[in-house]
C-alpha cells in the first residue's frame, strides 16, 4: 500500500505535532513531503528533525509564495494549516479549489466573512476539512459528552464555565502574533474555540445568542504603569530591563524556542520574546461570555489570562441533578518544552451530584500524551491506518470549525457594540 503523502504550511510551534507523528509512530503509512513556510531557516530545522531525530528522508520546502507549486508538484493526499491564525482561511480555500482535502489547525479562521468563504468554497469544491480540536478527544472530556449522552443528570438546562489561563501560558499569548487581533481574533477566538466547541460536542447543539464583556485588565503599559511599573522593553532578548522580570522568557536558553523564532528572524521578521506590557496590544485578558444555545441551553463562560493556576471548572445543571468538573493542567510555554506538557493534567476531578442520592466521583482511563492524552487519540484517528468507530463523533467539519469560532466572533462584536449578537446573521451555511 502505497504511503499517504502530506504537505504542511508554516512550520512554527504548533507545526511539529503533526509532522512528528506522521514521521514516526506513523511512518509505515504516511511521509511528510513538503513544508511550506515564509522561514527557510524553521523549515530546515523541521527537516533537521526529520532526519536527524526520527530517522525519515528530509521533506522538499517552498518559499510561502510558491504554495499552488507545491500542490502541483507534489499532488499530497491531504494539506495540514499550520499557518498564523489570519492566513488558514487563504490555504484551505487554495487547497480546496485546487482539488484537496485540508487538516486545519485550530482556528479554522477568525472571522465570519473568512469562515463563510470557507463554507461556501467547501460547497464548491466538495473537499473536506478537518478541524484538529484535540480536547475533543482527551479521556476526561470524552467521559463528559459520555455521561451527559446517557442522561445521567436529566436534560441540561444551564452552563458555567470558566476557564483559567496562568501568568506562563496565559501571558505568552501577550508576547507572541496573538496580541494582536487582527492576527488571531483574540482570546475569545485563538483559544476559546476550544471551549466553545467543547460545549457544542458536549450538549449537541449549536450557538443561537451570544452577549458578552471583555477589557485588557492586566497586561498591557497603562495597566503595569497602574501598578507601579517602571521599566519597560521592547522585547527580551539582549536587554537588561528584562532581567529579573518573571514575565520575560530568555530564547537563547531553549534549543527549540531559539531554532524556531531567535535564529529565524532574519528571514521570519518575527519577534517571538515581546514584552507583555507593551502598549500595542490588541486583545482582552478577561472576558465574561453569556450564550443561549439552539436546545435553549445557558451557557455563563469567563476566561482570564492572568491566574496563579492553569485549568478549569464547569458545571452541568440538569432536570436530574448536576455534573461538577474540576480539571488542573500542567502549564507550559509554546513550543517551549516537552509536547507531552502541553495541557497534561495534573488534577482532575468529576463528580455527578444527584438530585436525590449521595454525590459520587466517575473514573475514566487516561491517555499519555499532550491535551490531556487527546494529541495521541486524535493524530491516531487522523493517520491510523484503522482507526477504531467513534460513537462520540469527536471528528470536527468545517461546520464544528465555523460555529466553535463564531461564538468567539460574536463576543467580539458584542463587546465592541454592547449588544446581543445572533448567529444567524453572522454566516448562511
Amino acid at each position: 500500500m502505497a504511503k499517504k503523502k502530506y504537505v504542511q504550511v508554516g512550520t512554527g510551534g504548533r507545526a511539529r505535532m503533526y509532522y512528528e507523528a506522521i514521521s514516526t509512530t506513523y511512518k509505515d503509512s504516511a511521509e511528510m513531503a513538503a513544508f511550506c513556510d515564509i522561514s527557510q531557516t524553521r523549515m530546515n530545522y523541521a527537516n533537521k528533525l526529520l532526519t536527524e531525530k526520527y530517522g525519515v528522508a528530509p521533506a522538499k520546502t517552498y518559499f510561502y509564495t510558491e504554495f499552488e507549486t507545491m500542490l502541483d508538484e507534489i499532488k499530497p493526499d491531504a494539506v495540514i494549516v499550520t499557518s498564523v491564525d489570519r492566513t488558514h482561511h487563504d490555504y484551505i480555500i487554495r487547497s480546496m479549489e485546487k482539488g484537496y482535502d485540508v487538516i486545519s489547525e485550530k482556528p479554522m479562521t477568525i472571522d465570519e466573512k473568512k469562515a463563510q468563504a470557507i463554507i461556501d468554497t467547501q460547497k464548491r469544491t466538495g473537499k473536506h476539512l478537518r478541524v484538529t480540536f484535540n480536547y475533543r478527544y482527551a479521556p476526561h472530556n470524552t467521559k463528559i459528552r459520555e455521561i451527559l449522552m446517557d442522561g445521567t443528570i436529566g436534560e441540561v438546562f444551564s452552563i458555567h464555565f470558566e476557564w483559567l489561563l496562568n501568568t506562563q501560558h496565559g501571558a505568552d499569548y501577550f508576547r507572541r502574533w496573538h496580541r494582536n487581533k487582527l492576527n488571531s481574533g483574540g482570546l475569545l477566538v485563538h483559544k476559546a474555540t476550544h471551549h466553545f466547541d467543547l460545549v457544542n460536542f458536549w450538549i449537541g447543539s449549536r450557538p443561537e445568542t451570544v452577549y458578552a464583556l471583555g477589557d485588557l485588565n492586566f497586561y498591557g503599559m497603562k495597566n503595569a504603569e497602574r501598578r507601579g511599573v517602571e521599566k519597560f522593553y521592547y522585547r527580551a532578548h539582549g536587554n537588561p530591563a528584562a532581567k529579573g522580570d518573571p514575565f520575560a522568557i530568555d530564547l537563547e536558553a531553549n534549543e527549540t524556542l531559539k531554532a524556531l523564532y531567535l535564529d529565524a528572524e532574519a528571514d521570519s521578521g518575527y519577534i517571538r520574546d515581546r514584552s507583555v506590557f507593551s502598549e500595542d496590544i490588541s486583545i482582552e485578558d478577561t472576558m465574561g461570555v453569556m450564550v443561549r444555545y439552539q436546545n435553549n441551553v445557558m451557557m455563563s463562560y469567563s476566561l482570564n489570562a492572568y491566574m496563579p493556576w492553569e485549568g478549569y471548572n464547569i458545571a452541568f445543571n440538569g432536570s436530574k441533578g448536576r455534573l461538577e468538573v474540576n480539571v488542573v493542567e500542567k502549564s507550559y510555554i509554546n513550543a517551549g518544552g516537552e509536547k507531552g506538557d502541553e495541557g497534561a493534567l495534573v488534577g482532575k476531578k468529576l463528580t455527578v451530584k444527584p438530585m436525590f442520592g449521595k454525590p459520587y466521583e466517575v473514573s475514566f482511563d487516561e491517555v499519555k500524551g499532550g491535551h490531556g492524552g487527546g494529541d495521541t487519540v486524535m493524530l491516531n484517528d487522523i493517520f491510523g491506518a484503522n482507526p477504531p468507530p467513534d460513537k462520540f463523533k469527536r471528528a470536527a467539519s468545517h461546520v464544528d470549525g465555523a460555529y466553535s469560532i463564531l461564538t468567539g466572533v460574536a463576543a467580539n462584536k458584542s463587546i465592541a457594540s454592547g449588544l446581543p449578537v445572533k448567529i444567524k446573521d453572522l454566516v448562511q451555511f
